[in-house]
């Protein structure tokens, strides 16, 4: 850093700090790129959204981050991998009536993925649903063959349909986890922002390092996602002074803040971006879109 000038250069972008507005996490707010349009679709990249605590925003995280990604004309696949199909709910699809899911496709080899998967209420994003089938999987899957691949094999098929693949996780680092991340390209944390979150970190990273080193050398953390934050407390800002101490450049500098909104927005089945367009929520969600792709995340 120039003592004289005061500048910085953060990945190659000049920033006067003496002027800079930083963001929550410590480093100066930018505006990423509009993502330039795609000429086709395919082969995706596959993100796992992953982690093994609940409540931490994950289903909101991959409803609204896909949404946002469709908006830039990027087509998705949304896998819902949990039993309790929050995914499936959050985007219009009532679990009990579900003739064919996730489970189907990954326990009868019979079974089409494509015959499986739904088209949604949003232009661009497609499901594979779940529902409390999949709670069965993981126990039978113990005495599958390569029983950790399963998933990959089955989106092999449909990878050049889609640009991004989002898997909503379960709350555990089990059996269906290790097979999201053997699936998987990248992976992002999301993580409240409270000290309990913090804790359990440690262990979901060291479980993405064994993936690494014996299933799925190409894996890389996408990213760490702040969410539910509120800037008012103390507590929030210390999560994120943590987060970024442990993380660096790892942190998204988009963090997501608490808000009633997310919540009236799952009730409607919709992602916010469309229920409503015009919230600090949905902007957050478009600028991590833009973030995720200046980054090499997504195409």
């Amino acid at each position: 850093m120039s003592s004289d000038r005061g500048a910085t250069t953060l990945e190659g972008t000049d920033f006067d700090l003496e002027d800079a507005v930083m963001g929550p996490t410590g480093r100066p707010y930018r505006d990423f790129p509009e993502p330039a349009p795609l000429a086709s679709h395919g082969p995706a990249r596959v993100i796992a959204m992953v982690n093994q605590k609940g409540g931490v925003g994950k289903t909101t995280s991959t409803i609204n981050l896909a949404a946002a990604l469709a908006e830039f004309g990027r087509r998705v696949l949304l896998v819902d991998f949990d039993p309790q199909g929050a995914l499936s709910a959050g985007l219009g699809a009532n679990p009990h009536e579900l003739d064919l899911t996730v489970y189907n496709v990954l326990m009868d080899r019979k079974v089409d993925i494509r015959d499986a998967i739904q088209q949604t209420g949003v232009e661009g994003i497609d499901l594979l649903p779940a529902n409390i089938d999949l709670s069965a999987a993981e126990v039978q899957l113990v005495n599958e063959v390569a029983r950790e691949q399963v998933l990959d094999r089955a989106l092999k098929s449909v990878e050049d349909d889609y640009d991004v693949v989002l898997i909503d996780c379960q709350p555990s680092l089990g059996l269906l986890t290790v097979n999201a991340l053997t699936a998987a390209h990248g992976v992002i944390i999301p993580l409240i922002c409270e000290f309990f979150a913090l804790r359990a970190v440690a262990l979901l990273v060291e479980t993405i390092e064994k993936v690494q080193d014996r299933l799925n050398p190409r894996l890389q953390v996408d990213g760490v996602l702040a969410t539910m934050y509120d800037a008012r407390t103390l507590h929030s800002r210390e999560v994120i002074s943590r987060l970024v101490e442990a993380f660096g450049d790892k942190v998204f500098e988009t963090v997501i803040k608490r808000s009633i909104k997310f919540a009236d927005a799952t009730v409607a089945a919709e992602p916010i971006t469309s229920y409503a367009g015009n919230h600090i929520g949905a902007d957050a969600y478009r600028r991590l879109a833009k973030e995720l792709i200046s980054r090499g995340g997504a195409p």
